[in-house]
């Protein structure tokens, strides 16, 4: 397992974790939309660093290994970026095309979505 630096690692305290966490985003949500991916945010009810939450459908990106893909790399921006964010609950949503979309152009589109969020 590797040795994260204080504070980038991805806890439980990071995730969304139950339906009723994300219903709370879905029913009041503030959205970023990029060209392939949505993000929804929400201010915390409690206080606390950010959270974050992936719904990557199957609708959209049809292969398995695409959802997963994209999955990985949102984590990995959001967990390098998690102690610069506000007290936020995340998701992040696919749109159609997603899944063909290589891993730089992912990863620009997910920082350009976090970037965008106030």
């Amino acid at each position: 397992m590797p040795a994260y630096p204080v504070g980038q690692g991805f806890p439980r305290a990071a995730r969304l974790l139950t339906g009723g966490e994300y219903r709370h985003v879905f029913d009041d949500a503030r959205r970023v939309r990029g060209r392939h991916l949505t993000l929804l945010h929400r201010r915390r009810v409690e206080a606390g660093p950010a959270r974050l939450g992936l719904a990557i459908g199957k609708r959209h990106v049809r292969l398995a290994v695409q959802r997963n893909r994209i999955k990985r790399i949102a984590r990995e921006a959001f967990r390098l970026r998690r102690g610069n964010l506000p007290g936020v609950d995340l998701i992040v949503l696919a749109r159609g095309g997603a899944g063909d979309l290589d891993r730089r152009t992912l990863r620009r589109e997910i920082d350009d979505l976090l970037n965008r969020i106030r």
